[in-house]
């Protein structure tokens, strides 16, 4: 089973940005030297969620001269908010910087406010997504000796006369993970050899009272429609270790009791930082013509059952062997979730360095 280490942490102000941004970069090295398996970086705009998501590429690329072990993944990139021929460059020349270790989440995006600033509407983002996928998988196969390739969609038109340069490094690359959530993503992932990320809950709800049902569901339908494919052992066994499971929110503490404390008093702060962010969502609702739920009650217990893993080593690890049972081959943990401030980052470190001795050598 594999540990993944998710780089998320808010900014509340422009003055915690370097700091927030630069504690991100020590977690991710920390991630390195207690051997986890992946970093992953989140593709957001505008809201403070982890400032240098605003362009995960540039930072995972920056990374990549530091860390040479870890692998690098997004979750997810919003691939409506791409140009689709930058995109398919971008993931080639990443894939060359990384030396391979590379994994590119997609998804069509989370909230109005980030898709209106780039001029595209919430109510355009799945069929975009399927839009531009489209357009770079062929781009990625295209020779040159082929005929160019023009495209007009309904956000770009062009022409690709050569190829894509440069090529990706791994061939096949079947490095991009869709979220297995709408039978559409679930299928073009299975077929195509790739990855996914599995889910614990049905929208339109992001929570579930019953999360590791939701996950059990969403892991099946994808496993089988994948050895059902047709693909070799090698491309099964590749994306059944890089199956991905989220837990937004992970703390471990000496005692369930501590740990379910302090995890109640980073969800307060988690809060805090969500209602001051509703006006904002609601004025680019009005941008796009759309009217969303609130956000669910973080303190629900569905909530906490579905985003959060915490308690004592212990508890944990029961916990994370229900999945490696299932067959979850990618756990990626927030260990940092929230606004960032010196108190948080003290508690994740706490976190992080109990799991890394006390849960980590269990599963290997």
């Amino acid at each position: 089973m594999r540990f993944s280490v998710f780089l998320v942490g808010r900014s509340t102000a422009p003055e915690q940005d370097s700091f927030v941004m630069s504690s991100l970069a020590d977690h991710a090295r920390q991630a390195e030297e207690y051997g986890f398996d992946a970093v992953f970086m989140p593709d957001h705009h505008f809201t403070g969620y982890a400032p240098m998501a605003s362009d995960p590429f540039m930072f995972a690329a920056w990374l990549a001269g530091q860390l040479k072990k870890i692998h690098f993944g997004m979750s997810v990139t919003t691939v409506p908010l791409h140009h689709p021929v930058r995109f398919a460059e971008r993931v080639n020349l990443l894939d060359h910087l990384t030396e391979g270790r590379l994994l590119v989440g997609i998804g069509s995006g989370t909230t109005p406010e980030e898709m209106i600033g780039f001029g595209v509407n919430y109510k355009d983002a799945s069929s975009l997504l399927q839009e531009n996928l489209d357009l770079v998988q062929r781009l990625w196969e295209k020779k040159i000796e082929d005929e160019p390739i023009i495209f007009e969609t309904s956000h770009y038109k062009g022409a690709v006369v050569q190829r894509i340069v440069p090529t990706a490094l791994q061939k096949p690359f079947n490095r991009i993970m869709p979220v297995a959530l709408r039978e559409s993503s679930m299928q073009r992932a299975a077929d195509n050899g790739w990855p996914a990320f599995i889910p614990a809950f049905t929208p339109p709800v992001p929570a579930s009272n019953d999360p590791f049902g939701q996950l059990t569901h969403y892991f099946t339908r994808y496993r089988d429609a994948l050895l059902n494919a047709g693909h070799s052992q090698a491309v099964i066994d590749h994306c059944l270790s890089w199956t991905t499971h989220t837990w937004q929110c992970v703390h471990v503490a000496p005692t369930d009791e501590q740990a379910r404390e302090e995890m109640l008093q980073i969800m307060g702060w988690y809060k805090e930082a969500i209602d001051r962010e509703y006006e904002y969502n609601k004025r680019a609702e009005e941008f796009s013509g759309v009217s969303l739920h609130r956000h669910p009650d973080c303190f629900s217990e569905e909530w906490i059952k579905t985003w959060c893993l915490y308690g004592s080593p212990e508890t944990v690890a029961a916990e994370l062997e229900r999945h490696q049972q299932l067959g979850i081959g990618n756990v990626l943990l927030g260990f940092t979730n929230g606004p960032l401030t010196p108190e948080r980052l003290r508690l994740s470190q706490q976190s992080m360095s109990l799991f890394a001795e006390k849960i980590l050598p269990r599963f290997r």
